[in-house]
């Protein structure tokens, strides 16, 4: 799955448009390197978002096309 796809499927960015614009802007970084929206997003992979004052870091668990509001946290731990 495209990261841009699964930082909204997750529900960790509200908007796919506002995750790819972060993903093209360097705010988002896969295993601690800058990804594109394209990259394919795989269990284990460590996520982390600069934006705001605070980063937010997290590992993928599971990687599901469609999720509902109640499972999309299951889809990564925050670190």
């Amino acid at each position: 799955m495209r990261l841009d796809k699964f930082l909204k499927v997750s529900r960790i960015i509200k908007r796919r448009t506002i995750a790819n614009e972060a993903c093209d802007t360097d705010r988002v970084l896969v295993n601690g390197k800058a990804q594109r929206a394209s990259y394919s997003v795989k269990v284990g992979d460590i996520i982390e978002i600069q934006m705001g004052a605070k980063p937010f870091r997290a590992e993928v668990l599971q990687v599901n096309e469609f999720a509902r509001k109640e499972d999309a946290g299951l889809m990564y731990k925050v670190l």
